[in-house]
């Protein structure tokens, strides 16, 4: 659920914070409070567009910062997925910074990128505005949410359809990338043997080619190497005045006299050793450069192999393991083409037997799918019913496709009518803005308890109502707070009046600027609130009692679904 947003420097809002509560949560206020403001804070943090235009006047920037606690299965997969830790107690801290120039986001304090935060969102919240019950004029939607409330019966038919689907449609490509006239094959076969064997003659080695690198550096620069070590022998041991000389005096001297200083042992034992290394060090030198010694020969044989090596680079891979996969690769295309009728063949029965399974799951799901869209059309007018649609008409239509696609061969389309004797028609056809907005709490309601997404937020949700079709929107908003944490922003009495917990949004002005701030109201101040909701200017006595009635009434309504 969300359990808190902190808003900074946006528009009215100077710094507010709102703590939430599970159930209903209801927000209220003044036209122009800034009430909108609010769930346009949420979409901010969210990743929304952001606007330089929404900084309040003469700040710099601003903050959003939502407070949210779920340890639900999606959500804690998403953030995996992202690298990111869930914290145990299932803490999610999601944070965007905001400025004219720039914004920035993070979750759990670890930057973000937009998108990232709007993929946790979609597992943590579900906010519908007017733009979000415009979606249901789309067939698709239609489609995704008979799925949603069929997914008991329907299983994993979805999803086996879909993977059929992306194997059938891989193998169409597979076959249709194959398809050549014989011409082509034979110039691609004639290609392939001469690649085969050009790699094959080389008789590569795995590794080879780092070995001949240093092999030919060393040989590239031998008149260095060995002037530079003959300089350093003669340092060491050939000059007149040689390092092993000169070590060696200065041992014999320190010998001479340490017998009078015991102190003097361990500097003779020191030079010692430094002789007895030296000696080694010379020795050692001596053999290399007797050593030292190649033919040029060798060094012609060294550069043409590195020269192969390298041209079978640039033609088939970067390292000898690229070189010998390529080949690996080839020797299985001459195979295919050694049979190419048969390896066709082979292609179009895959591609033919895929076809096949995916039409017949894909009926196996459309049977299903109208069972259970037998089931939602009831169970959808009933709440639509309970919404004061009284007259309404519900079917669900599913159409063949013909061709199957990713989601099968139905085509879903939710028609209604909502004035007696009416033919059922697309909805998108028929229902207005605010109707929409009810036929999408109805779904809501429907699918309550399918659901994994904690938090709704219902804007716009009272438009176009009042009288007894508010009273009902009421009771399933109630409904639907039983379930899930629902957030509404509503100038309705009817709706105010079932909230668990009512949040208040006030704007006050000073000389200089104009502040928005929330509070949460209870008790009597709640009441009076409701009063000023029935267009009460003044808290009259017939205006508060008709406020404590509505509250009791919406308490009676919710101790009767507890």
């Amino acid at each position: 659920m969300l359990q808190s947003i902190h808003v900074k420097n946006l528009a009215l809002i100077e710094e507010t914070e709102v703590e939430f509560t599970e159930g209903f949560n209801i927000i209220t206020g003044e036209t122009g409070a800034g009430k909108s403001l609010l769930i346009g804070s949420v979409n901010l943090a969210l990743g929304g567009k952001f606007d330089a235009s929404l900084l309040r006047k003469g700040a710099d920037s601003g903050l959003v910062e939502l407070v949210f606690n779920s340890n639900a299965e999606g959500v804690v997969r998403k953030m995996q997925e992202m690298d990111l830790e869930p914290e145990e107690d299932g803490t999610i801290i999601i944070t965007r910074k905001l400025s004219a120039g720039k914004s920035s986001c993070k979750i759990n304090g670890e930057t973000v990128t937009a998108k990232q935060v709007q993929a946790l969102a979609e597992e943590l919240i579900d906010i519908h505005g007017q733009h979000e019950h415009q979606s249901l004029l789309k067939n698709s939607k239609h489609l995704e949410i008979l799925d949603a409330y069929g997914e008991k019966e329907l299983g994993d038919l979805p999803a086996q359809v879909q993977t059929l689907y992306h194997d059938y449609r891989k193998a169409q490509d597979e076959l249709e990338e194959n398809k050549k006239d014989t011409s082509d094959i034979e110039r691609e076969k004639s290609l392939l043997e001469f690649e085969v064997k050009e790699i094959e003659n080389a008789s590569l080695k795995p590794g080879e080619d780092d070995e001949l690198e240093d092999r030919f550096s060393l040989m590239s620069n031998s008149k260095k190497i060995i002037e530079a070590l003959a300089q350093a022998f003669n340092y060491t041991s050939e000059s007149q005045e040689n390092a092993s000389s000169l070590v060696g005096g200065a041992l014999r001297q320190i010998s001479s006299v340490s017998g009078y200083d015991k102190r003097l042992s361990a500097l003779e034992d020191q030079i010692s050793d430094i002789e007895s290394l030296l000696n080694d060090f010379n020795r050692d030198l001596s053999g290399y450069l007797t050593d030292y010694d190649f033919e040029e020969g060798e060094f012609e044989s060294v550069s043409e192999r590195l020269d192969l090596i390298n041209d079978l680079k640039r033609k088939y891979g970067d390292s000898i393991e690229k070189i010998l996969n390529y080949a690996d690769n080839a020797k299985i295309k001459l195979e295919k083409y050694s049979d190419y009728e048969g390896y066709i063949r082979q292609l179009q029965e895959k591609q033919d037997k895929l076809y096949e399974e995916l039409v017949k799951k894909s009926a196996e799901l459309s049977k299903k799918r109208k069972a259970v869209a037998k089931k939602l059309e009831a169970v959808l007018k009933d709440s639509l019913i309970n919404l004061n649609f009284l007259t309404v008409e519900f079917r669900i239509e599913i159409n063949d496709t013909k061709e199957p696609t990713a989601k099968g061969r139905d085509e879903v389309c939710f028609m209604i009518s909502t004035n007696p004797g009416e033919t059922p028609k697309p909805l998108g056809s028929v229902a207005s803005g605010g109707e929409l907005s009810r036929i999408m709490l109805g779904i809501k309601t429907v699918m309550a308890g399918k659901d994994s997404i904690d938090t709704l937020i219902f804007d716009e949700i009272d438009s176009g109502i009042s009288g007894r079709t508010a009273w009902k929107v009421s009771e399933q908003l109630g409904l639907l707070g039983r379930k899930h944490q629902v957030l509404c922003i509503t100038h309705l009495p009817q709706i105010a009046a079932m909230a668990d917990s009512h949040f208040v949004i006030e704007k006050s002005a000073t000389k200089d600027s104009t502040i928005t701030n929330v509070r949460h109201i209870e008790g009597d101040e709640s009441v009076s609130e409701l009063a000023r909701l029935l267009g009460s200017d003044e808290e009259s006595a017939a205006a508060i009692q008709n406020a404590r009635d509505m509250r009791a009434k919406a308490a009676e309504f919710k101790g009767s679904i507890i």
